[in-house]
């Protein structure tokens, strides 16, 4: 795990932001990585998705390559405080089970979605059992400079994280988009929000590094 603050700048307690590779996905020829996310906060350490712990039928033809967070010894699951689900895809929620007795938030709509879609997700991984979920409808302050924000488009019922820390702030964004050019010309609701942030950057689930926004000369 590589750790980053969330801004540029050095602010002392500000949270931070780390990126944990989860898995590998065959997606049209090509690798695609997915990525949960940790945020050491003074009050908290909050995990952002869960990725996959086990492989399943509904998604072998991504024949996914796992390193699940539980056989990850740099990854202290015991101090995780808090899981937020970014929305609840398969490749998001498979590892919940490891938090049971935690509190997990997720919008209302994304959980009555999941539970009653057909082909929305592996629905024995959104209900594993001692998952305790807190449904939230709108937007949430988790902890101080941290807010959960509904950002529809990827799913109705997505949202994303955002992340204070005295600038511009940074976003956790799951799949709100992703590869950098939804961003980069944004289309729908979710991804027009980001935008209107004016975030320093935006972690994707599904890129290596963070998305920036370009570079205005001047």
């Amino acid at each position: 795990m590589t750790t980053v603050t969330s801004t540029d700048s050095d602010h002392a307690g500000a949270p931070t932001i780390t990126p944990v590779l989860v898995a590998e996905l065959a997606v049209e020829g090509e690798v695609m990585p997915v990525y949960v996310h940790v945020i050491e906060h003074p009050d908290a350490r909050v995990l952002v998705d869960t990725g996959m712990t086990v492989l399943h039928p509904a998604g072998a033809d991504l024949d996914p390559r796992l390193f699940p967070l539980s056989e990850q010894p740099e990854c202290d699951l015991a101090g995780v405080d808090a899981v937020v689900n970014t929305h609840l895809h398969f490749d998001h929620c498979g590892g919940n089970h490891l938090f049971a007795g935690r509190p997990t938030y997720v919008q209302r709509r994304e959980l009555d979605d999941a539970r009653s879609l057909a082909d929305y997700t592996i629905r024995e991984w959104v209900d594993a059992p001692g998952i305790q979920y807190v449904p939230v409808d709108g937007e949430f302050e988790l902890l101080p400079g941290i807010r959960l924000v509904p950002a529809p488009g990827h799913t109705a019922g997505s949202q994303v994280v955002v992340v204070e820390n005295g600038g511009r702030p940074a976003v956790i964004g799951g799949d709100m988009a992703v590869w950098f050019g939804e961003l980069d010309e944004p289309r729908d609701e979710g991804q027009r929000l980001v935008r209107s942030l004016d975030p320093e950057l935006v972690w994707l689930s599904h890129t290596h590094e963070p998305w920036r926004p370009p570079v205005t000369p001047g």
